[in-house]
């Protein structure tokens, strides 16, 4: 690419407008409500910077610190399952010919052409008492039932009376069920990036050497993916520890991660600087986590050239 010093006015033309939106649009917005995070209310439409600690401190309560603790551990669960679930989908789709690639990967990037609030919607109809799985639960009970009276053990009541739809909304199970069906494209995506790249002589060399399927699995495909799961695991991490809409609808206000007690600092609360200081502590964890990242890439690749 030619460098910027010999054509700087066509570089200047191209960086500006993009430059200028990202600070008008992006920065100037982010100051504001970090300013708000060391204010207070003087009333109920003033905040003044008074450049106090409080609203962080805020953060600190036992309960606050309960819903980091909870946010952390739906995320890192929700990502788990995640990673686990879309490894072998990125195996299959990069294993797959150029046809049915095409076609598997039109099929996880499908869910973005519809809004998430209407997929959200359609997961209540899915999970509430009276959503499918219950139906289909409730179905396979009556067949049950009915094989059992037909060889004679109806009478024994081995089903019970009737069946008892199960609870999967308002629960933990609800909410990272919602997570990872939201999050599950932006785990398989960079994982199947990181597996296309991969040398596919190393797996047939271990093959050839003896190693049975499971142990190239673990020892070679996992080792060669590493930067791809890392990624994978930061891109899939920090936007579930900020959802705020799959735990409001899932959760039906019993699970209650960071971002629905943001929303309501702002909203019902009239609390913003301390809604602010919340929102800047999940900033200053996604800073660190990318940071955590750049670190771990450097040492690797330093790594990589002593070893050659």
């Amino acid at each position: 690419m030619e460098s910027w010093r010999r054509n700087p006015l066509v570089f200047a033309a191209i960086a500006l407008p993009p430059a200028f939106w990202l600070v008008l649009f992006f920065l100037v917005p982010l100051g504001i409500v970090w300013l708000y995070s060391f204010g207070e209310n003087i009333d109920l439409v003033t905040i003044e910077t008074t450049w106090t600690l409080e609203n962080y401190r805020r953060a600190g309560e036992p309960e606050i610190f309960t819903l980091f603790v909870r946010s952390l551990w739906l995320a890192g669960v929700a990502t788990l399952v995640c990673l686990v679930v879309g490894f072998p989908i990125a195996l299959v789709i990069t294993t797959s010919s150029p046809k049915w690639k095409s076609w598997l990967l039109l099929l996880i990037i499908l869910p973005f052409w519809t809004n998430l609030l209407i997929r959200t919607y359609a997961l209540l109809n899915i999970l509430g008492s009276r959503g499918r799985i219950n139906e289909a639960l409730g179905w396979l009970w009556e067949m049950g039932d009915g094989f059992l009276t037909i060889i004679g053990l109806g009478q024994l009541n081995l089903l019970g009376e009737r069946f008892t739809p199960l609870t999967l909304l308002g629960n933990n199970f609800g909410v990272i069920f919602g997570l990872v069906y939201v999050a599950l494209p932006f785990t398989v995506l960079p994982l199947y990036a990181a597996l296309e790249r991969m040398d596919r002589s190393y797996i047939e060399a271990s093959l050839d050497l003896g190693a049975g399927q499971l142990r190239t699995f673990f020892s070679v495909i996992i080792p060669l993916a590493s930067s791809g799961i890392v990624s994978a695991i930061i891109i899939t991490f920090i936007p579930t520890l900020g959802s705020f809409l799959t735990p409001d609808l899932l959760g039906r206000g019993q699970v209650d991660m960071i971002a629905n007690v943001i929303e309501r600092q702002f909203k019902s609360a009239n609390d913003w600087p301390f809604g602010a200081a919340l929102s800047f502590i999940l900033l200053y964890a996604t800073f660190f986590a990318l940071a955590a990242r750049s670190l771990l890439a450097g040492r690797r690749g330093r790594e990589d050239a002593e070893a050659f």
